[in-house]
């Protein structure tokens, strides 16, 4: 397994990019399907996993979202997964979602669902002061 930038390139330990993995109990391709294969599995025999990781300075992989899934925020890259990872750290959170919706001037924007513990009171300005420091996008929320 491996970790690389947008033009194949191995990043740092640390660094994020996609996950790529390649041996033998790795598949060979798709059923039937050889156009689908080439998406995904390179003349390398690399495959591509989709996956957004970062390699630990001990070797593991963590993995924090999808490309699929990537908002693209006014040129920087963001990851819901990640962020609602932080949000769920909140007392009160039950559940959350983030998704990218459209927006004219930043091209997309965060938009977060959430819904609370029962029983509990959050408002959504406890909420983005509580991510101001845990998230390095923490200006998203500021139209919680």
């Amino acid at each position: 397994m491996a970790i690389v930038n947008e033009n194949g390139n191995f990043v740092k330990r640390g660094e994020k990019g996609e996950l790529i993995a390649r041996g033998y109990s790795v598949m060979s391709g798709y059923w039937n399907d050889e156009e689908k294969t080439k998406e995904v599995i390179g003349k390398d025999r690399w495959y591509h996993t989709g996956d957004v990781a970062s390699m630990n300075p001990d070797g593991s992989i963590k993995i924090s979202g999808r490309y699929k899934d990537m908002i693209i925020r006014g040129g920087e890259n963001l990851y819901p997964t990640e962020i609602e990872q932080f949000i769920f750290k909140h007392s009160a959170v039950a559940d959350a979602q983030v998704v990218g919706v459209p927006d004219e001037i930043m091209g997309e924007e965060l938009c977060a669902w959430i819904r609370l513990k029962p029983g509990t009171v959050c408002t959504a300005e406890e909420l983005t002061e509580f991510l101001r420091n845990k998230v390095s996008v923490y200006n998203c929320f500021d139209k919680l």
